[in-house]
């Protein structure tokens, strides 16, 4: 029998159970707000969303990996492609675009079109230099170790 197609990240989406985005957006931003109220230091907030997001990545590639079958990457620029074009569109129906590679390859921005974490977010000054979104560059991070990708 022949191998599947890989599926892309609008099929998956469409074929997944959803949760009404609002809810989401607003469940996340009371994550957050409560993380500032018990931290009180906006870099012990950063750090605990990013370890949050480590630990969601170190699950999340496992239904990644068995829904999307994707096929093995075989540099780092095609794993962000696939991070960008069918993780970020499978599990939070945005696209997303990899850019500002550095010149061995080994570096990268991924960049969120339309970032649902976002919708409704007005922080105040006492919030200079939160990561808002810390939680996604986590995720990115645990999934990438569960497959043997070292970042930094």
């Amino acid at each position: 029998m022949p191998a599947a197609a890989p599926r892309s990240g609008d099929a998956i989406f469409a074929s997944v159970e959803h949760v009404n985005a609002e809810l989401f957006t607003l469940t996340y931003g009371a994550i957050v707000r409560q993380l500032l109220t018990d931290l009180e230091e906006v870099d012990e907030v950063n750090k605990q969303l990013d370890q949050m997001g480590y630990n969601i990545g170190i699950r999340l590639i496992d239904e990644f990996l068995a829904k999307a079958n994707v096929s093995r990457c075989v540099d780092f620029k095609e794993t962000a492609e696939t991070i960008a074009k069918v993780g970020f569109k499978m599990f939070l129906g945005v696209t997303a675009s990899v850019t500002n590679w550095d010149a061995d390859g080994t570096c990268c921005s991924i960049v969120l079109e339309d970032n649902p974490l976002v919708d409704f977010v007005e922080l105040p000054d006492t919030c200079q230099g939160l990561y808002y979104c810390n939680v996604l560059s986590g995720v990115i991070r645990g999934a990438l170790e569960m497959v043997s990708v070292h970042e930094d």
